[in-house]
């Protein structure tokens, strides 16, 4: 991945809406190059997909709840069935497997404590579970889509030989 790779990469990350012609503009290409370096970004799986973020608050999904869970068992049959069943709750936004002293961390998204409590319900009904914790967002303080890229890589300026006599 060039430097050229990585400002599209910025500007697609800013704006998943710009214009193919504008993106070139801005990094320096034609069209047509600036259009097959984004496919070729896709293809290559450093682009998944292009999406709308949405504002939870507007859509009625101001609780964020931030659930540590620790396992009862920790066989590859007990993880394939856990992690099915917690993929298929839309109030699911991400599932990690963790290091440390919880299994697993998710984050939740929902209307409501009452909301909640029927996610609660339902998540502890799945598989035995050995602990949950809930951790309630009072504020959201920072929160982006963007991955922090990688400086493009520094040019090398030619070495000048020392000028004699000046």
């Amino acid at each position: 991945m060039d430097p050229i790779d990585l400002k599209i990469l910025a500007l697609l990350q800013t704006d998943a809406t710009l214009s193919v012609s504008v993106i070139g503009e801005q990094v320096g290409l034609s069209q047509t190059p600036c259009w097959k370096r984004i496919q070729r970004l896709q293809a290559d799986g450093v682009i998944n997909r292009r999406v709308a973020v949405l504002d939870p608050d507007k859509l009625g999904l101001g609780l964020t709840v931030f659930v540590s869970i620790e396992a009862a068992d920790h066989s590859k049959d007990w993880l394939d069935r856990f992690a099915s069943e917690i993929t298929t709750m839309p109030e699911v936004l991400e599932f990690y497997r963790m290091a440390g002293d919880v299994d697993y961390m998710l984050r939740v998204v929902v209307s409501d404590m009452a909301a909640y409590d029927i996610f609660y319900k339902r998540l502890t009904a799945t598989l035995p579970l050995k602990n949950v914790t809930s951790r309630f967002a009072m504020q959201k303080v920072k929160s982006t889509t963007a991955l922090p890229l990688p400086a493009p890589p520094a040019r090398k300026r030619a070495l000048q030989p020392p000028v004699i006599g000046e």
